[in-house]
């Protein structure tokens, strides 16, 4: 990677790498230049303070993501399954399909990471990234931890097209169905508020 490098009071910029930049600011600290150095870190390769910023969601919040990017993996293309109607499977069958409340990816089917969706800020909350639903995308919690704090082009990843929720819709309308027809599973508060946000939602 590489960033702008002020020489010469500013009059001639060119290109240098990130890992020059500190190979400059240890070769100041070799000659004893401790101020040199921070200046060259200063200038050339600066830290931004960023205010981060409060990101919980509610679920109608991921819910309406989750509808307008159809149910899609932003970052991979891949079709993501509605939180509800996984934990069916789960409270089904325990044994086959097992879900943790902690999600102790050991105690947990691969699926709820591969397949569960979540929301993901394109800019990071601590890079000074927001809230806003232009900086929100749907992806699943596999690629979430993955990407972490980073960027996009820092990944070498880029941001796919959202879906059709007419065409995929993460198997909600199944979940509501199957629980209409099943109403022992809202014994399970999970399944329970996610089967009420979709009952109250407005799309």
């Amino acid at each position: 990677m590489l960033v702008n490098c002020v020489i010469g009071g500013g009059e001639t910029v060119l290109k240098i790498s990130k890992s020059d930049v500190i190979t400059l600011a240890c070769e100041a600290l070799n000659k004893g230049q401790l101020e040199e150095s921070k200046e060259i870190i200063k200038v050339r390769y600066s830290f931004d303070m960023v205010e981060t910023k409060k990101r919980n969601f509610s679920r109608t919040k991921l819910l309406q993501i989750f509808i307008r990017d159809g149910f899609i993996d932003r970052y991979s293309g891949e079709k993501l399954i509605f939180p509800g109607a996984l934990r069916v499977l789960s409270e089904l069958m325990p044994e086959e399909f097992p879900y943790q409340e902690h999600w102790k990816m050991s105690e947990c089917h691969i699926a709820w990471w591969q397949l569960f969706p979540t929301i993901d800020h394109k800019v990071p909350i601590a890079r000074g990234g927001d809230n806003d639903n232009e900086n929100l995308v749907c992806t699943s919690m596999l690629r979430n931890s993955a990407k972490g704090n980073f960027l996009l082009e820092e990944l070498k990843w880029e941001l796919l097209p959202s879906g059709n929720y007419s065409e995929w819709d993460g198997l909600m309308y199944w979940f509501v169905q199957y629980v209409d027809a099943n109403r022992d599973l809202l014994e399970c508060g999970y399944i329970k508020d996610w089967y009420k946000v979709v009952k109250n939602l407005k799309i």
